[in-house]
Protein backbone atom coordinates (compact mmCIF):
# COMPACT_ATOMS: atom_id res chain seq x y z
CA UNK A 1 0.00 0.00 0.00
CA UNK A 2 1.18 3.41 -0.89
CA UNK A 3 1.91 6.33 1.90
CA UNK A 4 -0.65 8.36 2.46
CA UNK A 5 -0.15 11.92 3.85
CA UNK A 6 -3.10 14.08 5.22
CA UNK A 7 -3.10 18.00 6.08
CA UNK A 8 -5.66 18.58 8.60
CA UNK A 9 -6.86 20.71 11.30
CA UNK A 10 -8.39 19.41 14.39
CA UNK A 11 -11.62 22.09 13.85
CA UNK A 12 -12.40 20.56 10.16
CA UNK A 13 -15.64 18.42 10.04
CA UNK A 14 -14.38 17.45 6.34
CA UNK A 15 -10.95 16.48 7.84
CA UNK A 16 -12.60 14.07 9.84
CA UNK A 17 -14.58 12.65 7.39
CA UNK A 18 -11.47 11.98 5.10
CA UNK A 19 -10.02 10.44 7.79
CA UNK A 20 -12.97 8.26 8.58
CA UNK A 21 -12.93 6.86 5.13
CA UNK A 22 -9.37 5.71 5.41
CA UNK A 23 -9.73 4.25 8.62
CA UNK A 24 -12.72 2.34 7.40
CA UNK A 25 -10.66 0.93 4.49
CA UNK A 26 -7.50 0.01 6.75
CA UNK A 27 -5.43 2.83 5.60
CA UNK A 28 -2.49 3.40 7.76
CA UNK A 29 -2.03 7.51 7.20
CA UNK A 30 0.44 10.23 8.50
CA UNK A 31 -1.66 13.24 9.62
CA UNK A 32 -0.09 16.93 9.58
CA UNK A 33 -2.03 19.52 11.44
CA UNK A 34 -1.08 22.71 10.05
CA UNK A 35 -2.72 24.17 12.99
CA UNK A 36 -0.35 23.14 15.74
CA UNK A 37 2.08 23.24 13.06
CA UNK A 38 1.41 26.30 11.13
CA UNK A 39 5.70 26.06 9.71
CA UNK A 40 4.26 23.36 7.68
CA UNK A 41 1.29 25.28 5.89
CA UNK A 42 3.30 26.41 3.15
CA UNK A 43 4.56 23.12 2.40
CA UNK A 44 1.52 22.08 2.27
CA UNK A 45 0.05 24.89 -0.23
CA UNK A 46 3.21 24.14 -2.68
CA UNK A 47 2.52 20.39 -2.51
CA UNK A 48 -1.27 20.86 -3.30
CA UNK A 49 -0.08 23.33 -6.26
CA UNK A 50 -1.71 26.44 -4.44
CA UNK A 51 -4.65 24.38 -2.16
CA UNK A 52 -4.68 26.21 0.94
CA UNK A 53 -7.37 24.63 2.83
CA UNK A 54 -7.58 21.54 5.11
CA UNK A 55 -7.49 18.45 4.36
CA UNK A 56 -5.16 18.21 1.15
CA UNK A 57 -4.65 14.37 1.20
CA UNK A 58 -1.65 12.57 -0.52
CA UNK A 59 -1.25 8.97 -2.03
CA UNK A 60 2.03 8.25 -2.67
CA UNK A 61 3.18 11.13 -5.22
CA UNK A 62 -0.47 11.88 -6.23
CA UNK A 63 -2.39 14.68 -4.80
CA UNK A 64 -5.76 13.30 -4.53
CA UNK A 65 -7.30 16.58 -3.52
CA UNK A 66 -9.83 17.31 -0.25
CA UNK A 67 -12.35 15.51 1.25
CA UNK A 68 -14.94 15.43 -1.80
CA UNK A 69 -12.16 14.42 -4.15
CA UNK A 70 -11.38 11.47 -1.51
CA UNK A 71 -14.93 10.23 -1.91
CA UNK A 72 -15.71 10.75 -5.57
CA UNK A 73 -12.56 8.31 -5.75
CA UNK A 74 -14.21 5.93 -3.39
CA UNK A 75 -17.89 6.11 -5.27
CA UNK A 76 -16.23 5.52 -9.06
CA UNK A 77 -14.32 2.65 -7.43
CA UNK A 78 -10.65 3.67 -7.66
CA UNK A 79 -9.44 4.42 -4.81
CA UNK A 80 -8.86 0.69 -4.09
CA UNK A 81 -6.80 0.86 -7.17
CA UNK A 82 -4.57 4.32 -6.19
CA UNK A 83 -4.24 2.93 -2.51
CA UNK A 84 -2.51 -0.32 -4.07
CA UNK A 85 1.20 -0.85 -4.15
Amino acid sequence: MKNVEIYTSPLCGFCHAAKRLLSQKGVAFAEVDVLANPDRKPEMIQRANGGRTVPQIFVGDTHVGGCDELYALERAGKLDGLLAA
